[in-house]
């Protein structure tokens, strides 16, 4: 059930590439981050790609979300590099003084 969310939420079409990646990070981390501890990491990555690919000619942050779903199942294993976002201040009194 969250596979399909998050590929809804990826799947918005052609985006920059820098924003592609950002998005494709973050829908890896949030897709990994669902799965149960018992389920076999291999299958349920397949899984997700199977329910994917055909979104990958649309839309460029779920072939990203493909393609870390390739790597991390490569022979031989490494860690993969996550490009999470910079953490932005969206807020706070100084966003209000400056509406005023």
């Amino acid at each position: 059930m969250l596979l399909e969310r998050t590929l809804s939420q990826l799947d918005v079409g052609f985006v920059p590439d820098h924003i592609a990646q950002e998005m494709g990070h973050l829908g890896y981390a949030q897709w990994l981050g669902a799965l149960k501890g018992d389920a076999g990491y291999f299958n349920e990555a397949m899984r997700a790609y199977e329910l994917a690919q055909p979104f990958i000619p649309t839309s460029p942050a779920v072939a990203v979300f493909c393609h870390l779903l390739v790597e991390s199942t490569a022979s031989p294993l490494r860690a993969l590099e996550l490009k999470l976002p910079a953490p932005t201040r969206r807020g706070g009194a100084k966003a209000r003084r400056d509406v005023l």
